[in-house]
């Protein structure tokens, strides 16, 4: 069996680069490249550098432009709603068609991709499917959470709803390797645990959508300060550093050693 890390720093001789894609508010990119600032503030290289910044909307609802001139970054932006609005296509890959559409859409990224030499893409809030490989996300769930089938069960747009939902007493967020499903690839990182408060009991909540939705989305923001805003740019900097690694069958080791459930501080 063979263990590779995910990027070698010797190997490669140089602090991993690093393609940053976003699609709205970009806090989770904003947190990324304060990370990246600290590191080099005490006193020591960044074991990664964020090369560009790429988005998905070009409909001045995305922050990558701000984002990017504050950092001195190259930014790039390419609307996936025009480009399937312009094909007559909705943006879903259930389909054949729709895959296909998606992979040519991601052909413009990737191309970006090859012409910077990017060995990892953060994907910081990037609300679209993609193609492209060597990609990072981070999930508002604990992805090690499983149904009795081995799917893993808080999945999706609303995991959070979905977990609060099901009598979760504690929110996790993760972060993963991505494959070709949907919150399915190799699990990197867990977070800590934010402890679910309701304003009423769950079945009061469940039966009031409006006030179901206020809660979902008031622990969804706090779950970003305790979750994303820690274990994404924590888990960049671990891969930059060599410490990730995958074997044969995509199970995640850390500096060596197996993490099934994901790497935990």
């Amino acid at each position: 069996m063979t263990i590779t890390p995910i990027f070698d720093p010797e190997s490669a001789g140089r602090p991993m680069r690093v393609a940053a894609f976003m699609s709205g508010s970009g806090t989770n990119i904003m947190r990324l490249l304060a990370h990246e600032q600290k590191l080099k503030a005490h006193g020591h290289d960044s074991p990664f550098e964020t090369v560009f910044i790429f988005s998905d909307r070009s409909d001045g609802r995305c922050s990558g432009e701000r984002i990017a001139l504050e950092n001195g970054l190259p930014y790039f932006s390419y609307d996936i709603r025009a480009f399937h609005q312009k094909r007559g296509l909705k943006r879903s890959v259930a389909t054949a068609e729709g895959l296909a559409t998606r992979r040519e859409y991601d052909r413009v990224a990737g191309r970006l991709v090859a012409a910077f030499d990017i060995d990892v893409i953060a994907l910081g809030g990037y609300m679209s499917y993609t193609t492209l490989n060597r990609c990072v996300n981070v999930h508002p769930a604990d992805l090690s959470i499983c149904l009795p089938d081995g799917r893993r069960k808080y999945v999706g747009d609303d995991a959070v709803k979905d977990a609060i939902a099901a009598g979760e007493t504690r929110l996790r967020a993760s972060t993963l390797w991505t494959d070709e499903g949907v919150d399915t690839g190799p699990l990197l990182m867990v977070s800590d645990a934010l402890p679910v408060t309701l304003p009423v009991s769950l079945d009061a909540l469940v039966m009031d959508p409006d006030r179901l939705r206020q809660a979902v989305d008031d622990h969804q923001e706090r779950l970003k300060e305790t979750g994303d805003w820690k274990i994404f740019p924590k888990t960049i900097e671990m891969i930059a550093r060599g410490q990730f690694a995958l074997d044969d069958e995509n199970r995640v080791y850390v500096d060596g050693g197996p993490v099934p459930r994901g790497y935990r501080e």
